[in-house]
């Protein structure tokens, strides 16, 4: 039986390879933003002379606009030349972006650039998830774990061509003043009472000439990312979808012979409206409500795991070095990208409940394990590594699985919400937990990711209810 499935697998992917693939693309180049401004945090506040405070500005300006993005994505999902169109804009727009931040010395442009970067993500999130979802349908976990292993990828290689370009001394020459944040170059022993306070207090010279050279590395990556809208362009050249060709009929109309009437449906504002709840069991409401909590949490507890595992091993009691605790995102990420890869494999061996539930727990046990042993750089090390492993497959395995139970007919409400609140929560986790660790100290970070963790699984056993009932 797994041998039929697997042929009937290679089967569609030979059908469809070249949308699949430009999807795949596509996210890939989301990937590509995700972890950057971490590792370049320093080199962006020697570049802009912004403070720390106002730094964190550019987060949340990226963050709130990939959450805008994604409420929009859905008014481009009515045909497939509105889609490729937009995914090719986005796509080209992410390259322009990464090639015009080296020319923002101040932190207003920057903001505005991040900002612009965001919202692209966010209509690439919900039109990519969206086409391969109504590409494969029943089959659609299997590529929609290769599409979210593609993020992986992404992120994991943007911190990477970063690196070499990275700041290892003062970023400014001729000047005495040595800020405290390389402190971690010198003495442990004379300086611990410095590695006392979060990294993200200490200021930085900016009074200089400045020595960065980061700004190869977004050129790089802008580069790198340029063959992504060129396949983008291809697909539609290939679809006779250019003004040039004949005009083939869109993707949605291909599958379930939608019309132009159907362009509102997908919006976040249409899926939202009673009209669009009316002849529909209540279930279904709370199937979308439940799934988009779980998304919630858990990719808001991936952001926030990535976003302040940096500052949590240079606290105390760890006091990890900065080149060690910097190297955290890295593994992080790493496992996240070849967690997706193995449950590319094991999605259609496992059913989705089995897989989410599984993940779920696995999450929970490792970060109470980090929790008792919070004293241990080692297991740090593999808690890291094995949480991203067990949360990597939870949105990909939670879009299948809602859209499955909704059978493929809710116009792709499902997607777009879940997308939105997997955005949302990843923007406000991240406020809400800084917060905290702000006010209670860095050890209360596992405290509130465990807590998250937690919740998460309780609303996947109330929706494995609701689902039953749904379908009974």
């Amino acid at each position: 039986r797994m041998k039929l499935m697997e042929e009937q697998l290679w089967a569609l992917l030979k059908q469809h390879l070249q949308q699949t693939l430009t999807y795949w693309s596509v996210f890939f180049s989301f990937g590509l933003c995700i972890s950057f401004l971490g590792p370049t945090i320093l080199d962006l506040r020697c570049q802009t002379g912004a403070t720390a405070e106002q730094i964190t500005w550019v987060f949340f300006s990226q963050q709130f606009f990939l959450l805008v993005g994604s409420c929009l994505g859905g008014f481009f999902k009515k045909n497939l030349f509105t889609s490729l169109l937009a995914l090719f804009l986005c796509t080209l727009t992410i390259s322009v972006m990464f090639a015009a931040i080296p020319l923002c010395h101040h932190i207003v442009p920057l903001f505005v650039t991040m900002a612009i970067t965001g919202g692209a993500m966010g209509v690439i999130d919900t039109i990519a998830n969206y086409q391969l979802v109504n590409l494969y349908q029943k089959d659609s976990a299997v590529f929609l774990q290769a599409l979210h292993f593609f993020i992986g990828l992404g992120a994991l290689i943007s911190p990477l061509v970063a690196d070499p370009f990275l700041t290892e001394d003062s970023c400014v020459l001729n000047t005495s003043w040595t800020p405290k944040y390389f402190s971690f170059h010198q003495n442990e022993s004379d300086h611990k009472a410095e590695r006392l306070e979060p990294i993200s207090t200490y200021g930085v010279q900016t009074e200089g000439k400045g020595l960065s050279s980061v700004s190869y590395a977004f050129w790089i990556m802008a580069l790198i990312n340029l063959p992504v809208p060129a396949a983008v362009f291809t697909l539609m050249y290939q679809k006779r979808l250019l003004p040039c060709s004949r005009k083939a009929p869109g993707l949605l109309q291909e599958r379930s012979g939608s019309s132009s009437q159907d362009a509102g449906h997908g919006s976040l504002l249409a899926c939202c409206s009673t009209a669009n709840l009316q002849d529909h069991p209540p279930t279904l409401f709370f199937i979308h409500v439940l799934g988009g909590a779980i998304l919630f949490l858990t990719d808001g507890i991936m952001g926030s795991y990535a976003g302040f595992i940096y500052s949590y091993a240079v606290s105390p009691p760890l006091l990890m070095g900065h080149k060690a605790a910097g190297c955290l995102d890295s593994v992080f990420w790493a496992s996240i990208t070849i967690g997706r890869l193995g449950f590319i494999f094991m999605s259609y061996s496992f059913s989705a409940p089995r897989l989410l539930s599984s993940s779920l727990v696995g999450a929970i046990v490792v970060q109470l394990l980090l929790i008792i042993f919070y004293h241990s750089c080692v297991f740090l090390f593999i808690g890291t590594c094995v949480l991203g492993l067990c949360i990597s497959c939870m949105f990909p395995s939670m879009l299948a699985f809602t859209e499955d139970i909704l059978d493929y007919k809710g116009k792709g409400c499902a997607t777009t919400i879940l997308v939105t609140s997997a955005s949302t929560g990843e923007m406000l986790l991240q406020l809400v937990f800084g917060s905290v660790i702000h006010s209670e100290g860095s050890f209360s970070f596992l405290l509130c990711c465990t807590t998250a963790s937690v919740m998460a699984f309780c609303l996947f056993l109330l929706f494995l209810c609701v689902q039953r009932i749904h379908r009974s």
